[in-house]
């Protein structure tokens, strides 16, 4: 009866590792770390490129974080021109030496001392929709991109022959162009009117009144037509060279963003991580994550899933495939049993919704795999043995 027994456990336990190696009913948290390498197989249909992350893909990835930046993508040029543009409104004043021939019936310019220039402050001219203005005897100008500057050499030349020495000078009454919008997470939403000081993007945002959220939270976005860059306020704040000059027409948009990624697997928490506009490394990222679970981690297996662009890195893989909106889907694999690893990890930057995935050491799998099998056997070894 013993040897029944035996036999009826031994069919037990082989009928359990058949059934469930054969269904794959392990319950686990992701896939292994070999199943991660065989996605990123050239045979792969998915596209998958897996990637380990070295020093010298650190520093690639950092240095492509940096060519958006403002400096870089909107100029750092300090001079700024007053351009005209549709909706201003100017004032026009000639003077005409004596004896004037022209505008004779001008007031006398109180400044002229004994030349006695008369002045003609012609009425505020506001420059309509085909971009032009008009002055007497000369007709019909182009105002629109031009300067106060150059508009009144444009206006002087036309009455140089037919006026007596003709000096002109042109002011912007009423800016209705020359303007930044500042909206966002400021204090106050506003149109910031631009100056010869030449204002700045910190200029801007203090014309809001500030940001309403902490600085390390916040990110900086500022178009100008067809450019975006953006960069965390942090950034702006602590580089010079990243506070640029703003043009008109620019947009500062100030973005709440708090960034995040996604901790799964065998890590000491499973949720979603939120970290700060400035950046996180991929060894905070670990840290705030819980770490590694040493009772069922691979610590071979550490990997960040991300859509990446596509010109980032030179692929392991190709054709490359690419997702609708031009993405690679991209695999880093870190070894943290390697201590150079550990080295990188601090320069490894993390992206906004990367996913962190720690896979299971295959012996948690086996150990898994038994106390299931065990599970099935035990009841039936019991009631063997009660029964004899």
């Amino acid at each position: 009866m013993p040897h029944l027994s035996c036999r009826i456990v031994f069919a037990v336990l082989a009928f359990g590792a058949i059934s469930l190696g054969g269904c794959s009913a392990i319950p686990t948290s992701g896939p292994s770390r070999s199943q991660i390498s065989r996605a990123g197989e050239a045979a792969n249909p998915d596209g998958i490129q897996i990637v380990d992350v070295t020093d010298e893909v650190a520093r690639k990835l950092f240095a492509e974080r940096s060519i958006g930046d403002f400096s870089s993508t909107l100029g750092n040029g300090t001079a700024f021109q007053q351009q005209l543009g549709v909706g201003d409104t100017i004032e026009v004043s000639i003077w005409e030496a004596p004896p004037a021939t022209l505008f004779g019936a001008g007031q006398i310019d109180a400044k002229g001392g004994t030349n006695n220039a008369r002045v003609t402050v012609l009425p505020d001219q506001t420059i309509g929709g085909d971009g032009t203005i008009n002055v007497p005897f000369a007709g019909e100008l182009k105002a629109v991109g031009r300067t106060p500057a150059e508009l009144q050499r444009d206006i002087a030349a036309r009455l140089k022959n037919i006026a007596h020495d003709p000096q002109v000078l042109v002011k912007l009454s009423r800016n209705a162009t020359s303007y930044v919008t500042v909206v966002g997470d400021v204090a106050s939403s506003n149109r910031m009117p631009l100056s010869a000081r030449g204002e700045r993007v910190l200029d801007a945002l203090a014309g809001a009144g500030g940001v309403k959220q902490p600085v390390d939270k916040i990110t900086i976005q500022v178009t100008r037509g067809d450019a975006v860059a953006s960069l965390p306020l942090q950034t702006v704040i602590r580089d010079p060279h990243q506070n640029v000059p703003l043009h008109a027409g620019d947009v500062v948009t100030a973005l709440f963003q708090p960034f995040s990624f996604m901790s799964l697997g065998a890590t000491g928490k499973s949720q979603e991580i939120n970290f700060e506009a400035q950046g996180i490394t991929l060894a905070q990222a670990l840290a705030r994550s819980g770490g590694l679970e040493d009772s069922r981690s691979d610590a071979q297996g550490v990997f960040i899933f991300r859509l990446e662009n596509a010109k980032a890195l030179p692929w392991p893989n190709t054709p490359v495939h690419t997702t609708a909106d031009g993405k690679v889907p991209v695999v880093y694999r870190v070894n943290l049993r390697d201590p150079n690893s550990f080295f990188v990890a601090q320069s490894f930057m993390m992206d906004d919704k990367d996913l962190l995935y720690v896979s299971n050491a295959p012996i948690a799998e086996v150990q898994k795999f038994l106390n299931v099998v065990f599970s099935v056997a035990y009841p039936i070894i019991t009631g063997v043995q009660t029964f004899n």
